[in-house]
């Protein structure tokens, strides 16, 4: 049957048009119950004969349960407890989840497919008896309201005709009153989520679960309004338009629960960055929010504050202790250091995602109602209700925010799930992983189902389009253990004098075809996360550590890039081809830096590092003469036990030449690809940027330098010039003390910490694409596929530059290709926010069972009441507090324009060598930290 569905629909030119739509009906669209006769039996796994599931008091006959979309919006953590089953999830209320939230409409959607739940979708807008007309003067979400109402009572109708000896009911769920009392005057069984779950009497913890929605009835008893009323996002919407507010990300502080940062959007350079000082300024905004802010007059201003302060208050309705705290942040300064304040008015996007964290269990006897401290300090403490308390105690637990009303210190949430006991290895790998977002679940069978079928072989087809470049000489070099091998090198002398030297990389786009389950998901998590036991792959492990893999003595599929040079390292000639390779060797750096230094070996694989090595001195040398920087980080490596997988011992990583041989050759392919790829596809080439550092981002490293040349008086050059990156270069490869070996490298480190971060973009979405660190006009990703998403986009784009493969629609769609970007920034950011909490996790182990430990430092940067330090033997960086609980406070005198730090008699500057005293801190189970004390100079 054919109906016609009509609508106006306004245009960009703001004409108003009719849209009349056809809407077929059909009457074959199956019911989804097992028991139904009448019906097809569904696609997938349908609704159970006999309905099993947690037994209700409310309701003790067989039933199916049918969510409204506000339910299924607000309590989908109930729908995914296993305890929920046989639920029936109407087209209507899926097509408004998918509207209104993306990430529960993809957590409603891997329920429907988990063949364990019996969730059933009815498309009951193209069903015949199902589907309504919207009714005049009758609003949108009221005729959904009803389309649901319709659905139900079919659904009861339609299964009385079962011939069976006991009948199954359908149940609405919906927290809308309005919604509820028509469906009671209908007939329909309907009941609150609340009164559904509290009638399922064997599963008390359920109720935990439950979202708060209503924020009337869960305000504190007190009622004291703390907080100002959010402005209604239509007239937020005006007052960004007309310039009175400015719309922005909400960006709270590690360090001050009492301080944030809101990044405007847009591109005006005024007011790129507001402070928000003051608990009524933050007004309720939670991290990663989108908020609108309204500008303080100038004479209100403040200054970033120095000061540390932790959220670690038991009361948590001392309001005037906080504003007490509040006074502290706005001290005597220069109005240099003012910088644009403002006030939270209203939130345009809440970012709210299931927060881990633990259970701070009330000091009141039988109490239900608790404080949750999350793992992320960034995050204010939620208040949930739970009667697991004594249970969950100790333990790492996930909550979700349900709302925050305007007389409460503290938002509402409820409890969600239990990962396990704090401090154990596996929970505090889950805890990471979750809290950076790092997609980490097994791959489904989905994605499985598009790899390859084993035992596989390389096929005539595939030798068909290929170059076979198995006679050469090719090897691998890369860490121990490594066993995703992105990429091989080869070097030859050719007959006329020349040098041809090739990089040779996995081809992973052969395996991974656009578009399909496999690609997406590679898409999604856009890296391989490397932590320091456990690699959680981009790919599935028979492509990452098999058929990709480019191990020895095998034939593997590759993409290479092969350059014929004279002695001099000057490209002659450049070719890309789709290869066939067979590796000589698999070989870790220092296997290869053996045969190099060897006197004795002479074989064709050493001959090949030796030449690639020789090359690689000269590119490396030009590259620095062009303004290319060397920065430093302090890298460690633990060594485990292999029995309990524990660190135990932990040293900074050695680099050695091969290191840079093969870091070399990938920056030269990734630079020759980019090139061509840009030259082809001028305004769809993936690239990578590196943006040159605001001036303003060296007045550290500067002052820095300047303070330890006055100190040391010596004739030091520690002039450090930051008006291009060659300058950069060039003084800090002057800044050396004999008298202090490791300054140079304290440098580097700090310069690093003042740079940008490199980003992916698309060539036609920019025009500024310079490398500032390698100092390149031009860069990508091309030599690491099998670990970097971006990597597999930039394969394709040069698959078909040379005619080795075909173009797809999404390949020179510039808009898609800036959204894969986005994705990708964001999952390079987290997986190296991961690596570093791993390294920081296991350091604690380390120190665990080393116990107290003394140790040489050296200061970082110096804050009002701490300073921060490095030690160098284990790479491992803390901050020393002067300012000690149930201790007097010493006198402290902070110099910002040194900068120093001075702590009763004693004048502490950056770099200056410190010893400390280094403990593992477990008082607070959560946020356990190195402990570090001054010990030398004594304060």
């Amino acid at each position: 049957m054919l109906t016609s569905r009509t609508f106006l629909k306004r245009t960009r030119a703001g004409a108003v048009v009719k849209v009349v739509r056809e809407h077929y009906l059909r009457e074959d669209i199956p019911c989804g119950a097992a028991p139904c006769a009448r019906c097809a039996p569904p696609p997938g796994n349908g609704l159970q004969a006999r309905p099993s599931g947690a037994h209700s008091s409310l309701c003790p006959r067989p039933h199916y349960l049918l969510p409204d979309t506000n339910l299924l919006l607000h309590q989908i953590d109930i729908l995914e407890d296993p305890v929920i089953k046989n639920v029936i999830v109407l087209q209507t209320v899926l097509q408004e989840v998918r509207n209104r939230s993306a990430p529960v409409y993809k957590r409603i959607r891997d329920v429907i497919q988990n063949p364990e739940k019996h969730f059933y979708s009815f498309t009951n807008e193209h069903h015949r008896e199902t589907y309504i007309e919207q009714q005049k003067g009758e609003s949108s979400n009221d005729r959904n309201d009803r389309a649901i109402r319709v659905a139900v009572k079919w659904y009861n109708e339609h299964l009385k005709k079962i011939e069976d000896e006991e009948e199954i009911e359908v149940i609405l769920l919906t927290n809308d009153r309005t919604n509820k009392e028509k469906a009671l005057e209908e007939g329909i069984t309907a009941y609150t989520c609340e009164e559904y779950v509290k009638s399922l009497v064997a599963n008390p913890d359920l109720v935990d679960r439950l979202a708060c929605i209503s924020d009337e009835g869960k305000e504190i008893e007190s009622g004291k309004i703390i907080f100002s009323e959010h402005i209604p996002l239509s007239k937020l919407q005006q007052g960004i338009k007309s310039g009175i507010y400015l719309q922005g990300t909400f960006r709270a502080s590690r360090d001050n629960y009492l301080e944030a940062t809101v990044w405007v959007h847009g591109d005006a350079e005024e007011n790129k960055e507001i402070i928000i000082q003051g608990l009524k300024h933050l007004n309720r905004a939670v991290h990663e929010d989108i908020v609108a802010v309204e500008l303080l007059p100038k004479d209100e201003w403040v200054a970033p504050s120095s000061v540390v302060l932790q959220d670690d208050g038991q009361n948590e309705d001392d309001i005037e202790n906080e504003e007490e705290k509040e006074n502290a942040l706005k001290t005597s300064l220069n109005k240099d250091m003012l910088r644009p304040t403002g006030k939270v008015v209203g939130i345009i996007k809440r970012n709210w995602r299931p927060f881990c964290g633990m259970l701070s269990k009330s000091q009141i006897k039988e109490a239900r109602r608790h404080l949750f401290t999350p793992a992320d300090r960034r995050i204010p403490r939620i208040r949930i209700e739970t009667r697991q308390a004594d249970t969950l105690e100790g333990q790492r637990i996930i909550v979700a925010i349900d709302g925050w009303p305007r007389n409460s210190r503290y938002p509402n949430g409820h409890f969600v799930k239990n990962l396990g006991s704090a401090g154990d290895k596996e929970t505090e790998t889950e805890v990471l992983l979750l809290e950076h977002d790092v997609p980490h679940q097994p791959f489904s069978q989905s994605v499985l189902s598009f790899l390859p079928k084993m035992p596989w072989s390389i096929t005539e087809q595939d030798i068909k389009h290929r170059e076979d470049l198995r006679h050469l000489c090719v090897c691998s070099v890369d860490p121990p253990g490594c066993t995703d091998i992105d990429d091989a090198l080869h070097c030859r002398e050719l007959e006329n004098g020349n040098i041809e030297v090739g990089v040779h990389i996995a081809d992973v786009s052969r395996f991974i075809r656009p578009g399909n389950a496999l690609d997406e998901e590679s898409a999604r998590r856009g890296t391989t996360v490397y932590l320091c036991e456990k690699r959680i792959d981009m790919v599935p492990e028979l492509l990452s550590s098999n058929l990709c893999s480019l191990r020895s003595n095998v034939d593997r599929l590759a993409f290479s890039c092969i350059w014929e040079m004279n002695h001099k390292a000057e490209i002659v000639k450049t070719r890309f081809t789709k290869s066939i390779i067979n590796s000589k060797a698999s070989l870790t750096y220092a296997e290869a830096q053996m045969r190099i230094d060897s006197a004795t070996m002479n074989d064709d694989i050493t001959t090949s590092l030796r030449g690639l090595n020789k090359l690689a001195k000269i590119l490396k040398k030009k590259r620095i003469d062009n303004g290319a920087l060397t920065l430093s980080s302090p890298e460690v490596r633990f060594h485990m036990d292999s029995e309990t997988h524990d660190p135990i011992d932990l040293q900074t990583k050695e680099l050695k030449e091969t290191n840079s041989m093969v870091e070399e050759f990938m920056l030269l392919a990734n630079v020759s690809v980019a090139q061509k790829i840009y030259d082809e596809f001028p305004e769809f080439a993936l690239l990578r940027k590196h943006p040159a550092p605001p001036p303003s981002n060296y007045d550290i490293l500067v002052k820095a330098a300047n303070s330890k040349a006055s100190i040391c008086h010596a004739n030091l050059n520690l002039e450090i010039k930051t008006d291009s990156a060659k300058a950069l270069a060039e003084s800090l490869d002057k800044a050396e003390s004999p008298a202090f070996p490791y300054l140079n490298t304290l440098l580097r480190i700090l310069a690093t910490r003042c740079m940008m971060q490199a980003v992916y973009f698309c060539s036609g979405m920019d025009t500024d694409f310079r490398h500032y660190g390698l100092a390149s006009p031009i860069y990508t990703h091309f030599t690491s596929p099998i670990r970097r998403y971006a990597d597999i986009i930039v394969h394709r784009l040069l698959a078909v530059a040379i005619g080795a493969d075909s173009t797809y629609p999404e390949l020179t769609d510039k808009h898609k290709l800036a959204d894969i970007c986005k994705n990708l920034n964001y999952r390079h950011k987290m997986a190296q926010y991961a690596q570093r909490a791993s390294v920081a996790f296991h350091t604690q182990l380390f120190f665990k069972s080393k116990g107290v430990v003394n140790e040489d430092a050296y200061i970082l940067f110096v804050r009002k009441n701490a300073i921060v330090v490095l030690i160098p033997k284990y790479g491992l960086e803390g901050t020393v507090f002067f300012d000690e609980k149930d201790k007097p406070a010493p006198k402290l005198d902070y110099n910002s324009e040194v900068p120093s730090l001075t702590v009763e008699d004693t004048t502490l500057h950056v770099f200056d060598k410190v010893k400390v005293n280094v403990t593992l801190d477990a008082s607070n189970i959560q946020h356990q930290k190195m402990r570090m004390v001054l010990v030398e100079p004594k304060v």
